[in-house]
Protein backbone atom coordinates (compact mmCIF):
# COMPACT_ATOMS: atom_id res chain seq x y z
CA UNK A 1 0.00 0.00 0.00
CA UNK A 2 1.49 3.07 -0.94
CA UNK A 3 1.54 6.70 1.28
CA UNK A 4 -1.55 7.92 -0.04
CA UNK A 5 -3.54 5.28 0.78
CA UNK A 6 -2.42 4.44 3.64
CA UNK A 7 -3.34 8.24 4.96
CA UNK A 8 -6.91 7.74 3.71
CA UNK A 9 -8.44 4.28 4.24
CA UNK A 10 -12.11 5.25 4.93
CA UNK A 11 -14.69 6.31 2.12
CA UNK A 12 -15.23 9.67 3.49
CA UNK A 13 -18.80 9.84 1.84
CA UNK A 14 -20.32 6.45 2.22
CA UNK A 15 -22.49 7.56 5.42
CA UNK A 16 -23.97 9.64 2.98
CA UNK A 17 -25.09 6.64 0.35
CA UNK A 18 -28.40 5.08 1.02
CA UNK A 19 -26.56 2.23 2.06
CA UNK A 20 -24.57 4.13 4.89
CA UNK A 21 -27.35 6.59 5.51
CA UNK A 22 -29.44 3.86 6.64
CA UNK A 23 -26.85 2.59 9.34
CA UNK A 24 -25.82 5.88 10.49
CA UNK A 25 -29.79 6.03 10.69
CA UNK A 26 -29.80 2.59 13.15
CA UNK A 27 -27.36 3.92 15.20
CA UNK A 28 -28.94 7.41 15.97
CA UNK A 29 -31.86 8.91 17.61
CA UNK A 30 -34.23 11.32 15.14
CA UNK A 31 -30.77 11.68 13.18
CA UNK A 32 -29.72 14.28 15.18
CA UNK A 33 -26.92 12.68 17.78
CA UNK A 34 -25.94 8.74 18.12
CA UNK A 35 -27.70 6.97 20.41
CA UNK A 36 -26.39 6.19 23.69
CA UNK A 37 -24.75 2.41 24.57
CA UNK A 38 -23.96 1.03 27.77
CA UNK A 39 -20.87 -1.51 28.00
CA UNK A 40 -22.72 -4.61 27.22
CA UNK A 41 -25.43 -3.37 24.67
CA UNK A 42 -25.33 -3.63 20.63
CA UNK A 43 -27.09 -1.91 18.21
CA UNK A 44 -29.72 -3.15 16.32
CA UNK A 45 -28.35 -3.20 12.38
CA UNK A 46 -30.20 -3.61 9.24
CA UNK A 47 -30.71 -6.73 8.15
CA UNK A 48 -29.34 -5.81 4.84
CA UNK A 49 -26.41 -4.82 5.32
CA UNK A 50 -23.38 -6.82 7.29
CA UNK A 51 -20.72 -5.09 8.84
CA UNK A 52 -17.79 -6.81 10.57
CA UNK A 53 -17.39 -5.83 14.34
CA UNK A 54 -13.62 -4.47 15.26
CA UNK A 55 -12.76 -3.16 18.82
CA UNK A 56 -10.68 -0.78 19.87
CA UNK A 57 -9.81 0.73 23.51
CA UNK A 58 -8.53 4.34 23.52
CA UNK A 59 -7.94 7.29 26.69
CA UNK A 60 -8.80 10.52 26.74
CA UNK A 61 -6.19 12.48 28.19
CA UNK A 62 -5.34 16.39 28.61
CA UNK A 63 -5.19 19.25 31.28
CA UNK A 64 -8.14 19.51 33.65
CA UNK A 65 -11.29 21.12 32.70
CA UNK A 66 -10.30 21.33 28.96
CA UNK A 67 -13.38 19.49 28.08
CA UNK A 68 -12.32 15.37 27.91
CA UNK A 69 -15.79 14.61 29.66
CA UNK A 70 -17.82 17.26 27.60
CA UNK A 71 -16.39 15.77 24.37
CA UNK A 72 -16.90 11.89 24.62
CA UNK A 73 -20.31 13.10 25.87
CA UNK A 74 -20.63 15.28 22.88
CA UNK A 75 -19.69 12.37 20.56
CA UNK A 76 -21.30 9.74 21.88
CA UNK A 77 -24.80 11.14 21.98
CA UNK A 78 -25.19 12.20 25.31
CA UNK A 79 -25.88 15.10 27.70
CA UNK A 80 -23.04 17.87 27.28
CA UNK A 81 -22.82 19.08 30.66
CA UNK A 82 -22.83 22.55 31.75
CA UNK A 83 -20.40 23.37 34.59
CA UNK A 84 -17.12 21.76 34.75
CA UNK A 85 -16.61 18.94 36.91
CA UNK A 86 -13.69 16.52 37.81
CA UNK A 87 -13.76 13.52 36.77
CA UNK A 88 -14.29 10.64 39.63
CA UNK A 89 -11.69 7.47 38.53
CA UNK A 90 -12.39 5.84 35.32
CA UNK A 91 -15.55 6.76 33.29
CA UNK A 92 -15.91 4.51 30.00
CA UNK A 93 -18.18 5.62 27.30
CA UNK A 94 -19.11 3.03 24.23
CA UNK A 95 -19.60 4.77 20.71
CA UNK A 96 -20.02 2.30 17.39
CA UNK A 97 -19.46 3.90 14.31
CA UNK A 98 -20.04 2.43 11.31
CA UNK A 99 -16.95 2.77 7.88
CA UNK A 100 -16.26 1.92 4.98
CA UNK A 101 -12.17 0.84 4.15
CA UNK A 102 -11.98 1.81 0.50
CA UNK A 103 -9.12 -0.43 -0.34
CA UNK A 104 -10.49 -3.96 1.05
CA UNK A 105 -13.82 -2.59 -0.14
CA UNK A 106 -15.13 -3.78 3.43
CA UNK A 107 -17.95 -2.15 5.77
CA UNK A 108 -16.93 -2.40 9.90
CA UNK A 109 -18.56 -1.48 12.54
CA UNK A 110 -15.81 0.26 14.85
CA UNK A 111 -16.66 -0.58 18.79
CA UNK A 112 -15.06 2.35 20.32
CA UNK A 113 -14.41 2.21 24.31
CA UNK A 114 -13.13 5.60 25.43
CA UNK A 115 -11.38 5.60 28.77
CA UNK A 116 -11.24 8.98 30.24
CA UNK A 117 -9.80 9.71 34.04
CA UNK A 118 -10.20 12.96 36.21
CA UNK A 119 -6.49 14.64 36.60
CA UNK A 120 -7.19 14.31 40.61
CA UNK A 121 -7.76 10.85 40.48
CA UNK A 122 -4.39 9.89 38.19
CA UNK A 123 -2.20 11.70 40.39
CA UNK A 124 -3.52 10.43 43.21
CA UNK A 125 -4.12 6.71 42.48
CA UNK A 126 -1.31 5.00 41.34
CA UNK A 127 -3.11 2.14 39.48
CA UNK A 128 -5.54 4.07 37.19
CA UNK A 129 -3.00 5.12 34.45
CA UNK A 130 -1.57 1.63 33.89
CA UNK A 131 -5.12 0.47 33.53
CA UNK A 132 -5.64 3.14 31.03
CA UNK A 133 -2.62 1.69 28.93
CA UNK A 134 -3.53 -1.87 29.33
CA UNK A 135 -4.39 -3.39 25.86
CA UNK A 136 -4.62 0.32 24.34
CA UNK A 137 -4.92 1.26 20.52
CA UNK A 138 -5.11 4.99 20.54
CA UNK A 139 -4.58 8.14 23.06
CA UNK A 140 -6.82 11.10 22.34
CA UNK A 141 -4.88 13.95 23.05
CA UNK A 142 -7.49 17.61 24.08
CA UNK A 143 -6.42 21.03 24.43
CA UNK A 144 -8.66 24.19 25.06
CA UNK A 145 -8.39 26.77 22.27
CA UNK A 146 -8.59 28.98 25.54
CA UNK A 147 -6.41 28.17 27.55
CA UNK A 148 -2.79 28.35 26.11
CA UNK A 149 -1.16 26.19 28.97
CA UNK A 150 -2.98 23.34 28.04
CA UNK A 151 -1.88 23.74 24.07
CA UNK A 152 1.66 24.40 25.54
CA UNK A 153 1.44 21.12 27.75
CA UNK A 154 0.85 18.79 25.08
CA UNK A 155 4.10 18.25 23.43
CA UNK A 156 5.11 17.07 26.98
CA UNK A 157 2.08 15.04 27.48
CA UNK A 158 3.02 13.36 24.11
CA UNK A 159 6.37 12.57 24.79
CA UNK A 160 5.45 11.30 28.34
CA UNK A 161 2.35 8.65 27.04
CA UNK A 162 4.54 7.34 24.30
CA UNK A 163 7.57 5.05 23.86
CA UNK A 164 9.83 4.44 20.97
CA UNK A 165 8.61 2.19 18.68
CA UNK A 166 4.56 2.60 20.05
CA UNK A 167 2.01 2.12 16.98
CA UNK A 168 -1.03 3.91 19.18
CA UNK A 169 -3.22 5.62 16.84
CA UNK A 170 -3.34 9.37 18.02
CA UNK A 171 -5.70 12.01 17.53
CA UNK A 172 -5.58 15.59 19.02
CA UNK A 173 -8.53 17.71 19.80
CA UNK A 174 -9.02 21.30 20.04
CA UNK A 175 -11.94 22.33 22.54
CA UNK A 176 -14.45 25.19 22.99
CA UNK A 177 -13.61 26.09 19.15
CA UNK A 178 -17.02 28.07 19.57
CA UNK A 179 -14.91 30.62 21.43
CA UNK A 180 -12.48 31.10 18.35
CA UNK A 181 -12.95 34.40 18.55
CA UNK A 182 -11.07 34.53 22.13
CA UNK A 183 -8.14 31.76 21.34
CA UNK A 184 -5.07 32.12 22.64
CA UNK A 185 -3.37 29.31 20.51
CA UNK A 186 -2.70 31.15 16.72
CA UNK A 187 -3.28 29.86 13.48
CA UNK A 188 0.75 29.58 12.98
CA UNK A 189 0.41 27.67 16.30
CA UNK A 190 -1.43 25.13 14.85
CA UNK A 191 0.50 24.78 11.45
CA UNK A 192 3.63 24.50 13.05
CA UNK A 193 2.42 21.81 15.44
CA UNK A 194 0.83 20.03 12.67
CA UNK A 195 4.20 19.99 10.64
CA UNK A 196 6.72 18.84 13.37
CA UNK A 197 3.51 16.01 14.87
CA UNK A 198 2.27 14.81 11.62
CA UNK A 199 -1.00 15.44 12.52
CA UNK A 200 -4.21 17.15 11.81
CA UNK A 201 -5.40 18.99 14.87
CA UNK A 202 -9.18 18.52 14.70
CA UNK A 203 -11.37 20.71 16.36
CA UNK A 204 -14.88 20.84 18.04
CA UNK A 205 -16.98 23.09 20.11
CA UNK A 206 -19.17 20.50 22.69
CA UNK A 207 -22.31 23.28 22.80
CA UNK A 208 -25.61 22.34 21.49
CA UNK A 209 -26.19 23.84 18.00
CA UNK A 210 -29.58 25.58 16.73
CA UNK A 211 -29.95 23.78 14.49
CA UNK A 212 -30.59 20.30 15.16
CA UNK A 213 -30.13 18.98 11.71
CA UNK A 214 -26.58 19.62 11.95
CA UNK A 215 -26.23 17.73 15.12
CA UNK A 216 -24.58 14.35 13.43
CA UNK A 217 -22.96 16.31 10.87
CA UNK A 218 -21.04 18.16 13.33
CA UNK A 219 -19.02 14.47 14.45
CA UNK A 220 -19.12 12.81 11.15
CA UNK A 221 -16.18 13.85 10.62
CA UNK A 222 -14.24 13.78 13.63
CA UNK A 223 -15.14 10.43 14.48
CA UNK A 224 -14.15 8.93 10.53
CA UNK A 225 -10.98 11.13 11.24
CA UNK A 226 -10.14 8.70 14.91
CA UNK A 227 -11.10 5.69 12.88
CA UNK A 228 -8.87 6.69 10.42
CA UNK A 229 -6.13 6.82 12.97
CA UNK A 230 -6.63 3.33 13.98
CA UNK A 231 -7.18 1.95 10.99
CA UNK A 232 -3.51 3.80 9.94
CA UNK A 233 -2.36 2.15 12.85
CA UNK A 234 -3.44 -1.37 12.14
CA UNK A 235 -1.76 -1.32 8.73
CA UNK A 236 1.46 -0.09 10.08
CA UNK A 237 1.31 -3.35 12.45
CA UNK A 238 0.51 -5.55 9.22
CA UNK A 239 3.57 -3.75 7.35
CA UNK A 240 6.03 -3.94 10.06
CA UNK A 241 5.39 -7.65 11.08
Amino acid sequence: MDSGQREQLLVQDWLLTPEGADVLRSLSVNDKQLMPYGLLERPILPASTHLEDVHYKLIVVGKGAVGKTSTVAHLSGRTVPDVHSETAGIQTTKIYWPVKIAHLNKKVLMNLTFWDTGEVSSKKFDHIFPACKSELDGILYLFSFVDKSSWEELPNLIARLTEPGDTLATTVIGTKFDQFAHSEVSQRDLRNFEKRWQTTVLKISNVPTCDDSNGLGAIISLLNCICNNLLKRDVLREERK
